[in-house]
């Protein structure tokens, strides 16, 4: 199954435009707005092109589209390895937003690898959900698990992150989680939520910046938001 949305994905990707960046003449300053130094297939664009905002939105769903590196239907689905190569790749920042991201916390591989990570420079942040809050206890009874699972599963996770203390920032948030996201740099990996289903049954997307795209800042911006409301965990 998962061929076929890679199929789908690659038939977008020749089908949609991208923009070609061209290198400036010599002598030109950055700044100038000559045409010629950017084009697209269509033709020659205004240099202006280079900044997001001075796209036009067909350009930037273009952009955006290539952001989408793969479409995972399910996250069980995907391959074993694929949070272990995204976080390996890292060299400034990990950020993890999740309720409780167990699969992660019971990896004593993963939990190494971090470390391993945050102990060489990487900043590395991790928000948990609230264990006492009240969208914590909702998604827990909407999943069908009984109303303290989620919670429970929280306490425990942190638990296991223990190894990371000192050299994580780990904050617990109180929100309403849409996706769980994982960040490697300006790579993501984004779980959806699906309402009644397990995280681990809904699909995930992996994306990388891409200049004149969207996409992947409006989750980093969302993880902003997140941390910015988050309580500091206190062990």
């Amino acid at each position: 199954m998962r061929d076929g949305f890679a199929g789908l994905l690659d038939n977008a990707h020749r089908s949609s435009p991208k923009l070609r960046i061209k290198a400036a003449p010599r002598g030109t300053c950055h700044d100038q707005t000559s045409p010629g130094s950017v084009s697209t297939l269509g033709g020659e664009a205004h240099e202006s092109y280079l900044w997001p905002e001075a796209l036009t939105r067909e350009q930037v769903a273009s952009a955006s589209e290539s952001e989408i590196i793969t479409l995972y239907p399910h996250r069980w689905a995907m391959p074993r390895d694929a949070w272990g190569r995204l976080f390996s790749a890292a060299s400034e920042e990990i950020g993890i937003l999740v309720y409780v991201g167990m699969f992660l916390a019971e990896d004593a591989g993963m939990i190494r690898l971090l470390r391993e990570k945050a102990t060489a420079g990487v900043r590395l942040r991790m928000l948990l959900g609230d264990p006492q809050s009240a969208e914590v206890v909702r998604r827990s009874a909407d999943e069908g698990i009984g109303d303290d699972a989620i919670s429970t599963k929280i306490k425990n996770a942190l638990a296991l992150y223990k190894p990371l203390r000192d050299v994580a920032e780990l904050r617990m948030h109180s929100t309403v989680l849409y996706n769980s996201i994982y960040r490697a740099d300006d790579q993501l990996l984004v779980n959806t939520h699906v309402y009644g289903q397990l995280a681990a049954n809904a699909p995930v997307l992996h994306l990388r910046k891409v200049t004149g795209g969207d996409m992947v800042t409006t989750y980093l911006e969302s993880f902003e938001k997140v941390w910015a409301g988050a309580t500091p965990v206190e062990y």
